[in-house]
């Protein structure tokens, strides 16, 4: 699909940025990338904004998706061109043009501006003078675009710098279900650590020395996934109660299921459950879908018991 999609129309790109997807990351996409000469540039773990134009482009992609599928219902996918001409021919901000009129030096004849546009023709030397003017002008609306943007990130952005063999605490994700040094949900610790610092990559990056137990997450972090570790004689550090993915998310494990109860919707009834996170606080308690507990903890539900 790559080849039929991108490089048949486009040509093959200098350079791609993408997040660490193991689709991104495969030892088959580093090959091919390497053989068509393509430079492949990963972003920093757990920091979006590096790709931040893909991320933005893809929620305006699902808006303009979840429309068609509420006009056009189950031939949604019948109307997919449709979506794409929409896309490749509506303003954008940044270029201060549509992308049809970026790639192609031309505006797009289209059923509602065919005066607009009309037949005129461009031949030899106008029609490169032509394309040049709109690259520069490309150029130059992305880089007041890039420069506006920086310009607010910055208000809101601490000037932070570490040295190699400096410690450091690493932020992680407050989410539901979660635990952090015996504590769940939002009063859990948004920081575990300290780390040492292994060297800097880039120039807002660094690399960390994780333990055994995070061997699963990418140990290049954005700088403001850290915080300063002040040395301290008398702060005792326990690491065992630690246990976290490769989201950097720590999962707490259910105990036990001590109530249940039916949802009763229109036309179905879902089976729901009380499951108790903690013996010690049992009124830190969630009610989930009985199926989906099935799934994913078993043990909850003996055989020969519920």
């Amino acid at each position: 699909m790559y080849m039929r999609q991108i490089v048949s129309q486009h040509g093959v790109p200098v350079s791609i940025v993408s997040d660490r997807d193991t689709r991104f990351t495969s030892h088959f996409w580093k090959s091919l990338q390497e053989s068509l000469g393509t430079k492949l540039k990963f972003s920093s773990a757990y920091h979006p904004q590096t790709d931040g134009q893909s991320e933005r482009t893809i929620q305006t992609l699902e808006d303009m998706l979840r429309a068609c599928t509420l006009d056009f219902g189950g031939a949604w996918d019948d109307h997919l061109h449709l979506v794409e001409f929409s896309y490749n021919n509506s303003y954008h901000d940044s270029i201060k043009m549509a992308p049809f009129e970026a790639l192609y030096g031309r505006k797009c004849r289209s059923p509602v501006c065919w005066t607009d546009v009309g037949e005129r023709q461009l031949l030899g030397p106008e029609l490169v003078t032509q394309t040049v003017d709109v690259i520069k002008a490309i150029r130059s609306h992305l880089q007041a675009a890039q420069d506006r943007q920086k310009m607010w990130a910055d208000k809101h952005r601490r000037i932070l710098e570490f040295q190699p063999g400096e410690h450091v605490f690493l932020k992680i994700s407050p989410t539901k279900g979660t635990i952090r040094f015996g504590t769940r949900g939002k009063l859990s610790p948004r920081y575990i650590g300290p780390f040492d610092i292994l060297e800097k990559v880039g120039n807002v990056s660094y690399r960390l020395a994780l333990p055994p137990a995070l061997e699963g997450v990418h140990n290049v972090f954005h700088v403001s996934q850290l915080r300063r570790y002040v040395p301290d004689t008398s702060h005792i550090l326990d690491h065992s109660e630690i246990t976290i993915g490769p989201t950097l998310r720590i999962e707490q494990r259910p105990v036990e299921i001590f109530d249940r109860r039916d949802k009763i919707l229109r036309n179905r009834v879902i089976p729901l459950v009380r499951v108790a996170w903690s013996r010690d606080s049992p009124g830190d308690s969630t009610w989930e879908k009985e199926e989906d507990m099935r799934k994913q903890y078993p043990y909850l539900f003996p055989k020969t018991g519920q």
